[in-house]
């Protein structure tokens, strides 16, 4: 049972489900990646059933892919080869990214209900892009077209808000198993924007949209 003042700590291993967003609306949400959570964490009680909580952790296969409504020149800073210096209408970019993550939120639970408490945790996350890899699908496009680095076409610092909420079920006085649900949802552009875009109507445009992560998480933990 944790008391004001108490530290404790903790691990995760949560899968989750994310997908990208642009503020185009030529370039539209068309797939999400199935990836994973891993990492430590702690708490720290300011009050009996309030706390501080951050840790450090990997997030796994993130990202997502956008469909592009026009052709255009895209990942101009990665090395596609000259075969994919143009690509055409409707391609699809997959984005599997992977980031060393940071978050900060506050825990407010319960009191305990037999062995179950109940908590919310809204918070934010600061994530660091580790690796980033990309393919790409369409007309025409063939199989040489998969898993770059596209490590210089992503930003490298992510920011996401969230809120989380779950339940703690108590297997000793100090040791807990952790299950809820999590939504993250991120406000910083991760996309380091230098293509072109092939507008049939304004021709050709520099293609600067703002693309976003968000994710379903399902967090799994033990604290003790």
């Amino acid at each position: 049972l944790a008391q004001e003042g108490d530290l404790r700590f903790g691990f995760q291993l949560s899968p989750s489900f994310s997908w990208m967003n642009t503020n185009d609306t030529r370039i539209n949400r068309s797939g999400t990646n199935l990836g994973m959570k891993l990492g430590m964490l702690a708490e720290y009680y300011f009050r009996e059933n309030y706390a501080f909580s951050t840790g450090i952790g990997f997030a796994f296969n993130h990202g997502g892919t956008l469909l592009f409504e026009y052709g255009g020149s895209y990942w101009k800073n990665s090395n596609l080869g000259s075969s994919l210096d143009t690509l055409p209408d409707g391609v699809k970019l997959k984005y599997n990214l992977q980031f060393v993550e940071i978050p900060a939120t506050i825990k407010m639970r319960t009191r305990e209900f037999g062995y179950l408490r109940y908590f919310l945790e809204p918070g934010i996350t600061i994530g660091l892009r580790s690796q980033a890899r990309g393919s790409i699908t369409g007309r025409g496009i063939g199989d040489q077209a998969d898993k770059f680095d596209i490590r210089r076409d992503v930003n490298g610092l992510n920011l996401a808000w969230g809120m989380g909420g779950g339940v703690e079920y108590s297997l000793t006085e100090t040791t807990s198993l952790v299950a809820g649900l999590g939504f993250q949802v991120g406000f910083a552009d991760i996309t380091e924007d230098k293509g072109t875009v092939f507008d049939p109507d304004r021709g050709n445009q520099l293609e600067n949209s703002k693309g976003k992560v968000s994710a379903l998480t399902l967090k799994l933990g033990l604290m003790f």
